[in-house]
């Protein structure tokens, strides 16, 4: 007679499913790294260029997460990774066969949906842990341990295959594993709890749109045109406005599409804070990095001097130490808890990127930095969807953990629009030609890196949760 499979054994079979859109999503992030310069030569556009594949789809993910977050918990989260993922499919299968760059860039950016794979897959987790959040977090871990690898692999396959097959089928790369992987989830991953339905929140999409549209696309034109831009200034002012009458509208919602009274408790907040935080160094302070290893020490007077090989080695270490660090975290949280835990990781990153203040002029001290800050980065990664779960009742999981990474991506951007700034003070990061930028832009950019993840981990000390309305639901 077969027995019942246990909490546990359904748990892991979801995510065993769940690992091939994490592989997806690190071929996605890795692949394309080291073929920029090719995929512009094939769109006949200047390297530079390049830069507006990042700002296009950093505003989509930022736009596009926290409605399909929530509609996971309305219409159900299977549904909404489905969407999502034949969405991602269908831009990357476009960039493969786009005709001009104005076609790429907009098939680029609607790949950023897939920014909410990772937010959803922790959610569904949580869902069938049923409250068990050691379960949960051992999935994340798996989980962002899965994308990490993907990563590497992504990046050595295009490499290895730039050469010998045309651009075309090497842009279809991506495109074909991300098809596959739509059809196994689609056909055999369960649905999870009965969704919560009720009405969209049409108003405050509309708001919620217009105030992230307007301050991404402010930080774009602040990196395009300078800090000196009225334009890049008004339309910040402007987003950043719009978040009264949206905050207005999602307290007057009878099913808001962000629940402000949740992400204002004790327990929620400073995770959501972490996520912004974190989101400077993990997605801002990755360009700045590799222009500094090229820069030739004997012309700026700084720098590695060191070729692409070792960007890739450099990037290789890093994201292994991510690794690492994500499967540690669950074993650290049995050790002490989930807010030191998460504080203990947010400190390792300030003191990676602390590091490289007085000690960055060998390639030994660049990747003993980044070994440490990734050892940090990886259980952030891992650690905030899953405690952002935790800290909400189980009709809201996916929004929760929706708004980790919508809050990352601004972060991220708001940390590249300052690292654009610091950089192109006396030169310009985007053309050497015109001269390097100040060795003081980067000490810039690793001290905010370092001072954010040291307020990330104060937040996560010093803001204690209590017991409330928003575990009330359980």
């Amino acid at each position: 007679m077969r027995t019942a499979p246990t909490v546990k054994q359904t748990v892991w079979s979801v995510v065993g499913l769940l690992l091939l859109l994490e592989v997806a999503s690190g071929v996605l992030q890795g692949y394309y790294t080291p073929i920029y310069t090719d995929i512009a030569r094939h769109l006949d556009i200047k390297d530079a260029d390049v830069n507006w594949f990042e700002a296009a789809q950093l505003i989509v993910s930022a736009i596009a997460v926290p409605p399909l977050a929530r509609l996971g918990d309305q219409i159900g989260h299977k549904k909404i990774l489905v969407i999502a993922t034949l969405i991602t499919a269908a831009g990357t299968w476009a960039t493969a066969f786009a005709p001009s760059f104005g076609v790429f860039l907009a098939a680029w950016a609607i790949t950023g949906v897939y920014v909410v794979w990772l937010p959803l897959e922790v959610a569904i987790v949580h869902l069938r842990a049923h409250g068990d959040e050691g379960l949960t977090r051992r999935g994340a871990a798996l989980l962002v341990a899965t994308l990490e690898v993907s990563v590497i692999i992504g990046a050595g396959v295009s490499g290895a295959v730039v050469g010998p097959l045309p651009m075309v089928a090497v842009l279809a790369v991506p495109a074909v594993v991300i098809t596959a992987v739509l059809l196994a989830i689609w056909r055999w991953l369960p649905p999870t709890s009965q969704p919560t339905g009720g009405r969209f929140d049409w108003t405050g999409l509309t708001l919620l749109t217009a105030m992230v549209g307007l301050v991404m696309a402010g930080l774009v034109v602040v990196r395009v045109s300078g800090p000196g831009s009225v334009l890049a200034w008004g339309l910040i002012v402007l987003g950043v406005a719009m978040a009264v009458p949206f905050a207005r509208a999602q307290l007057r919602a009878a099913a808001p599409l962000v629940d402000i009274r949740l992400l204002g408790t004790r327990a929620q907040l400073p995770i959501q804070l972490t996520a912004a935080l974190s989101g400077m160094s993990v997605l801002g302070a990755q360009i700045p990095l590799s222009t500094f290893a090229r820069t030739d020490p004997a012309v700026a007077g700084y720098g590695l001097g060191t070729g692409a090989g070792f960007v890739s080695v450099l990037i290789v270490v890093y994201v292994f130490s991510m690794v690492v660090g994500a499967l540690l975290y669950p074993r650290l949280t049995r050790a002490t808890s989930v807010r030191p835990a998460m504080a203990i990781a947010a400190v390792l990153v300030a003191l990676g990127y602390a590091m490289w203040l007085p000690w960055h002029a060998t390639t030994a001290q660049a990747l003993t930095n980044m070994l440490v800050a990734g050892l940090g980065s990886g259980a952030l990664v891992a650690a905030i969807p899953a405690a952002a779960a935790a800290a909400a009742p189980a009709s809201k999981a996916g929004m929760a953990t929706g708004l980790t990474n919508a809050i990352k991506t601004l972060g991220g951007a708001v940390a590249s629009a300052i690292f654009a700034i610091a950089l192109s003070a006396t030169g310009s990061i985007a053309d050497p030609t015109k001269g390097h930028a100040p060795l003081s832009g980067y000490l810039t950019v690793w001290a905010v890196c370092s001072a954010a993840a040291l307020v990330a981990a104060a937040l996560l000390l010093l803001v204690r949760p209590t017991a409330g309305p928003a575990l009330a639901h359980r």
